[in-house]
């Protein structure tokens, strides 16, 4: 590895340096806040570093990207631990949790979240992939007294593990149709007279067995909601987010590299979409558990992006980038409220504790309200725009017959995002919850600004994420 190598992971290296500092510290001090500070401040040099160093070469050690691409979604990861670490100031403090290893871990997954961004290998794929998960492993059941939590961890634990062998065992396959883990060259090494080895195209199904776990898609989901209600609603916000965007970043890299090596998958992607999309919409729908709503929910916005991907254009990619960063703030900023509304005695999670809240908290109410609608795809809002994109790309690919179900179960979900808004105006006598700190609130602003001005301004952040498509 050379000095420019050095150079081009210089972010990644910022947060994995941090975070080791902080976890060696955390083990003397373990007053959280300025363990918890001091985590905010290394993903923000982080991100700053990500953005102001230039890149050093088109690879590094031959694994992952240094381009635009990889860079962009690095300064997303590592701005989205920043936003976390601040929702869990008050929240980690109040549970007692050990904040050395909870900040380290948090910074080690965005590290994670950002190699696989970027990885142009079937080696740094499975290796950046792993390396966050395992992180995530730890932080689900992170809050030791809740049983809840301890069931969700190992139900991750289990599942992940599986689609871990799926995803090494697909790798071999590749390779061995192949000769070669290098993506470009792999996928389409994959290919003879034109169609898929009968090895490569084993190889790829389980690959897309244990991608389709990381991002919820039908049949793969079973762990989503359980996992999205213990979880502590910090890491629930950073499952939602950066894990499953990173995924999809991952995707767009593996697809992109060579387009034509998985047309023959075309019809079990096809399927796989709209599985993903009619299911979570019909799953949503009867939902009392805000975290259980909002993780159904997330299956339908993974269907969306899987739309856009399968025409296998530049256009389409470009869609998934920009969705996937609006996506991300809505759901970082609903996460967010939730977060900020909790106290020593728990999470309301269910909707009959959110009965009245917008009058008593009409701020974290409206951005609330303004988050969901964005992930409805309400105009004015990001979500409108990066649907629109998303469909768009789907209908000049040739997918028009998936574009309309999608753009059906975008009105679906209007139902189940538009009751939650309902149950916040239904009632005059709310219960009490925590009114938030200041910094929280500074999170929910930035969200619901990211989420409006997206949706009022979207032409800078569209033409960007049209030019760092690989």
């Amino acid at each position: 590895m050379t000095m420019l190598d050095l150079l081009a992971l210089a972010p990644v290296l910022v947060l994995v340096m941090g975070a080791s500092t902080l976890l060696m510290v955390g083990a003397w001090h373990h007053e959280p806040r300025p363990l918890i500070a001091g985590g905010i401040a290394v993903a923000l040099v982080a991100a700053a570093t990500a953005g102001m160093t230039p890149p050093g070469g088109a690879e590094i050690a031959g694994l992952f990207s240094s381009a635009p691409f990889a860079r962009y979604f690095a300064i997303l990861w590592a701005l989205t631990a920043a936003l976390i670490l601040m929702l869990s100031l008050r929240y980690a403090g109040e549970r007692a949790f050990a904040a050395g290893e909870y900040v380290a871990l948090i910074l080690f997954s965005a590290a994670g979240m950002a190699l696989l961004s970027g990885a142009t290998s079937l080696v740094g794929l499975f290796l950046s992939l792993e390396s966050f998960t395992l992180a995530l492993y730890i932080l689900v059941s992170f809050h030791r007294n809740s049983d809840i939590g301890a069931e969700a961890g190992l139900k991750y634990l289990v599942l992940g593990a599986v689609a871990t062998g799926f995803m090494a065992f697909g790798i071999a396959l590749i390779y061995a149709a192949s000769g070669t883990f290098h993506l470009p060259e792999a996928l389409a090494g994959l290919q003879t007279g034109g169609q898929l080895r009968p090895w490569g195209l084993l190889g790829w199904g389980l690959l897309l067995v244990a991608l389709g776990f990381k991002i919820s898609l039908v049949p793969f989901h079973l762990w989503t909601p359980d996992v999205y209600q213990g979880a502590p609603a910090p890491v629930t916000a950073l499952l939602a987010t950066g894990s499953k965007g990173a995924v999809g970043a991952a995707l767009v890299m593996v697809l992109g590299s060579a387009a034509g090596a998985w047309q023959e998958l075309v019809p079990l992607l096809w399927l796989l979409a709209l599985a993903t999309m009619l299911v979570g919409s019909l799953c949503a729908l009867p939902q009392e558990n805000l975290k259980r709503l909002l993780a159904y929910s997330s299956l339908v916005h993974m269907g969306y992006l899987l739309t856009a991907l399968l025409p296998g254009s530049p256009e389409g990619y470009g869609a998934v980038v920009f969705y996937l960063t609006v996506y991300a703030v809505a759901s970082l900023g609903a996460f967010g409220v939730l977060t900020s509304l909790s106290d020593p005695r728990g999470e309301p999670q269910d909707l009959a504790a959110w009965r009245g809240l917008g009058y008593r908290y009409p701020l974290r109410a409206l951005v609330l309200t303004a988050c969901l609608l964005s992930l409805a795809g309400m105009p004015l809002t990001g979500g409108f725009i990066g649907k629109f994109a998303l469909f768009s790309a789907a209908i000049k690919g040739g997918f028009t017959g998936l574009a309309v179900i999608a753009i059906f179960a975008s009105l679906i979900s209007f139902a189940y995002y538009l009751r939650v808004v309902m149950v916040l105006y239904s009632s005059d006598d709310p219960r009490e919850l925590h009114s938030g700190t200041p910094l929280e609130h500074a999170v929910l602003l930035v969200c619901v600004t990211a989420v409006l001005l997206t949706g009022l301004y979207p032409g800078p952040l569209l033409d960007l994420t049209a030019a760092l498509v690989p």
